[in-house]
């Protein structure tokens, strides 16, 4: 039996994931202020949430805009919210960093993963702004955990990063190391990309804005995201 694609819808409360889960999402990425691109959520947020609905929840690991972790202070800040989550239940994360120079921000990454082990996490997009892709991605590879990267292929978008992503897909598909973790694909992620990314051997697909067709200010539309599970689900 084939495995079924991964669908999964940011959400910013519990309305949101409940309608996500309604629709057919296999997982959340749970986020605040979506003008920031997403940051990390309050505790109680989460919470609310992982009373609501009983598929994976991702918590975003990020205080700033950007893709630097900021301050010796906010990675501080940063460790205390993973001993939060963790205590409140969370199990499943998203991160990922850059220094100055466009490469992984290892003494974070480092950092954060020895909190979150034995934890399943993402490496968000950050990888689409990194100055070598194959370097990040060998340098991360024997951190526990990592199972997932997020991405399009482009800091553009998935209008341009789609050879990437199905140069990655084939990578992964041969075993070349570092490219075992699942590609995620997000960023500007339309349905009309799917048949060819899913062709291509891409199995799961991130979605935010597009599950709410009315807007960030509306919340996730339960019909929305079930167009998407059936667009996935299509032979």
């Amino acid at each position: 039996m084939s495995k079924r694609a991964v669908l999964e819808v940011i959400a910013l409360d519990a309305e949101d994931a409940v309608a996500a889960q309604a629709g057919g999402a296999d997982r959340l990425e749970l986020v605040t202020d979506m003008a920031a691109d997403g940051l990390t959520p309050a505790v109680e947020t989460f919470a609310k949430i992982r009373a609501s609905v009983d598929i994976s929840l991702r918590v975003m690991l990020r205080l700033q805009d950007g893709f630097s972790a900021g301050s010796p202070e906010d990675v501080d800040a940063l460790v205390e919210s993973v001993g939060a989550m963790r205590i409140e239940g969370a199990d499943e994360f998203v991160l990922g960093f850059l220094d100055i120079a466009g490469n992984p921000d290892l003494v974070t990454v480092e950092r954060l993963v020895a909190e979150l082990d034995p934890c399943r996490w993402t490496f968000h997009r950050a990888i689409d702004r990194a100055a070598d892709r194959d370097a990040l991605r060998k340098q991360l590879a024997d951190l526990p955990g990592l199972d997932t990267y997020l991405t399009a292929g482009s800091a553009n978008g998935v209008d341009e990063g789609i050879p990437v992503l199905l140069a990655e897909a084939a990578s992964g598909a041969r075993g070349e190391p570092g490219y075992g973790p699942e590609l995620l694909v997000g960023g500007g992620l339309r349905l009309d990309h799917l048949p060819q990314l899913r062709a291509g051997g891409l199995n799961a697909f991130h979605i935010g804005g597009a599950a709410r067709p009315n807007g960030w200010a509306a919340p996730v539309d339960e019909a929305t995201v079930r167009e998407w599970r059936e667009a996935i689900d299509r032979p």
